[in-house]
């Protein structure tokens, strides 16, 4: 199996808009995902075997990395391949030597929290009715992780 992070190009972006279609309840609009040249973006996909299986759009501005949007095909979920994600969004902020990183997540959404506070990240906030749902509207969690250099 081989495994390949690589920046998300135009050449990406069709497996992407699927994903996306695929993953979320109320995915982002087409024109979202196929904007890659956002201020301070930091976006990325995991291929397997030539087959991107997830991605994640970030932005970095200022010491800052927000991540704005991640997602693992329905079809390859459960196989460690959002943590890995994730680890290697870290890697990415330590890099560019970025103090902290921030994500928004629905409520609902108990395996991203999960997998987000064993990565290190902590929840700071709440915002109230911040997502559409089924029956109306659920709250963000607003969590921080902060980067410690010597």
């Amino acid at each position: 199996m081989n495994k390949v992070f690589s920046t998300l190009d135009r050449e990406h972006l069709d497996s992407v808009w699927s994903i996306e279609q695929r993953a979320h309840t109320h995915p982002w609009k087409s024109s979202m995902i196929y904007e890659l040249n956002g201020r301070g973006a930091m976006n990325f996909v995991l291929s397997v075997d030539g087959d991107v299986v997830g991605y994640y759009y970030a932005q970095h501005i200022v010491g800052e990395v927000s991540l704005l949007n991640i997602a693992v095909s329905p079809c390859h979920q459960g196989k460690g391949y959002g943590r890995e994600l994730i680890h290697h969004f870290l890697s990415q902020c330590e890099q560019i030597n970025a103090e902290s990183a921030w994500l928004e997540v629905r409520q609902s959404n108990q395996a991203a929290i999960n997998l987000y506070q064993h990565q290190g990240f902590n929840e700071v906030d709440r915002r109230k009715d911040y997502y559409p749902c089924e029956n109306g509207r659920e709250d963000a969690l607003l969590m921080s992780y902060f980067f410690l250099f010597q």
